[in-house]
């Protein structure tokens, strides 16, 4: 019994590494990124459920370059009728040779692969993963997507081993983020 505590803690802590090992999908980014059109805001159009972004709506992710080199990660949305943020940093761990394959962190120094997997050439559109076939989302630069473009990132998502029946379609209807 001992010896599985702290393979459960390492599943809490970790959730990529364990998944890490399923082949059935592929989360590899894209060959290129131009980080500078990459930065500024993106809406969340859809994502995988998990527990920080449950329940929430009207979600945006906001990239900044700070001084350092590092990305700023503004993540902020509405739940229950408040205004929820979450602050973090990304870093680009091989900007040269693998240039859309990032790391977030939300929380001290634990990262967590962030791959560019599909985007557009006008950079309005990306397709984003992680070590795990868990978590998947579709971003946009606005609260709307047209059917022809979403149907193009969901064969995407679908080709790479996705499950995108469990997407969760995020409302972006700013007149529903009032406070009560």
């Amino acid at each position: 019994m001992k010896s599985l505590i702290p393979l459960a803690l390492a599943a809490i802590l970790f959730p990529g590494l364990i998944s890490a090992q399923d082949k059935s999908f592929d989360n590899s980014p894209i060959p290129s990124l131009d980080l500078y059109r990459y930065l500024g805001v993106w809406y969340e159009i859809a994502r995988f459920d998990h527990s920080f972004e449950r329940g929430m709506d009207n979600v945006t992710a906001e990239y900044l370059l700070r001084d350092d080199g590092k990305i700023d990660v503004i993540n902020s949305g509405w739940k229950n009728g408040r205004y929820k943020v979450a602050d973090g940093k990304a870093r680009q761990p091989d900007p040269k040779t693998d240039p859309a394959h990032l790391e977030v962190s939300f929380f001290l120094f634990f990262y967590s692969p962030y791959n560019v997997m599909m985007l557009d050439d006008d950079y309005q559109v990306a397709l984003v993963g992680s070590g795990s076939p868990n978590y998947l989302w579709i971003l946009s630069r606005t609260p709307a997507l047209d059917t022809k473009v979403l149907n193009a990132v969901l064969k995407e998502a679908s080709d790479r081993g996705y499950d995108t029946s469990k997407l969760i379609w995020v409302d972006q209807d700013m007149n529903k983020a009032t406070v009560f």
